[in-house]
């Protein structure tokens, strides 16, 4: 690549709006959950089946912002070549901590409403001064209902066949009699 298309080259991928400096691995992972019993045949087998969240686990890395010169500490005075690995780190635990959906864009494809499930940091010798981090990102699946009022019972012309479902109490059963048909009409003459 040359300078110039170093200079201007823009980040593809991004996690809410936090755009990562190298990303290591994206794993994708859509599951139908299916049913165990069987199903009736002729029967719309979509009934017997549902779609997971979408989990996204990313493993990404981010530069550590430093001084803007070599012989003198600018970070300090707010001038920096980007945010501490601290500071990176903090907003990915706020993103998390927030629980506000948020947009993933990756090389496949772009996740609406994501919430980040599991953040693991580690550091060690040869990652001390950068952020590498393991995200396992789920999508949050967002519904929608709305209430209905209907008229009351007494306002209706028709009310036991046209008002809702009530709760009216526990009912029981009472016994049957068993006498014959015969042997009630003959108790009439």
């Amino acid at each position: 690549m040359d300078i110039v298309s170093t200079l201007f080259h823009l980040q593809s991928r991004r996690i809410g709006i936090i755009v990562p400096d190298v990303v290591i691995r994206e794993k994708h992972s859509d599951t139908l959950e299916i049913t165990e019993h069987p199903v009736e045949d002729s029967a719309p087998v979509a009934d017997h089946a549902f779609k997971r969240p979408a989990e996204l686990v990313m493993e990404v890395g981010f530069a550590g912002g430093g001084s803007l010169l070599d012989f003198m500490d600018t970070s300090s005075v707010g001038l920096s070549a980007g945010l501490s690995p601290q500071e990176t780190y903090q907003k990915l635990l706020d993103l998390q901590v927030n629980r506000v959906p948020f947009d993933v864009i990756t090389g496949k494809r772009k996740y609406s409403n994501m919430l980040i499930r599991v953040l693991d940091v580690t550091t060690d010798s040869t990652s001390e001064n950068v952020l590498m981090a393991a995200l396992t990102i789920r999508e949050v699946i967002i519904t929608s209902t709305r209430s209905i009022h209907v008229a009351d019972k007494k306002d209706m012309a028709q009310g036991a066949s046209t008002s809702g479902v009530q709760n009216t109490g526990v009912k029981t059963a009472k016994p049957e009699s068993n006498e014959s048909l015969l042997l009630k009409l003959g108790g009439l003459f």
